[in-house]
């Protein structure tokens, strides 16, 4: 029984995990991220005629701005903020 709950456990605790107060280096690195993200898509949706080359490197940026996005709001300082137990 306690098997079937462990998914829905570790999901749960990365929700958990998102909402708690992100150290300011990761807010540094998700700000970086989110303006990857945006150079990105500025390439790839630009409305003149690039090379192919230019516009998979858009595509690239875009991929790697929203994953360190992503990871960096999901950083915490002490993995016992979100578990409730001291480690």
């Amino acid at each position: 029984m306690m098997i079937k709950n462990r998914p829905l456990d570790k999901l749960k605790s990365f929700f958990t995990r998102c909402g708690q107060e992100t150290p300011p280096f990761f807010k540094k690195l998700r700000t970086i991220g989110l303006m990857v993200a945006a150079a990105g898509t500025a390439v790839v949706a630009s409305p003149v005629a690039l090379p192919a080359a230019v516009v998979a490197i858009g595509g690239y940026l875009i991929v790697g701005g929203s994953v360190a996005t992503a990871v960096s709001q999901a950083a915490i300082d002490s993995p016992s903020a979100c578990t409730g137990t001291d480690q």
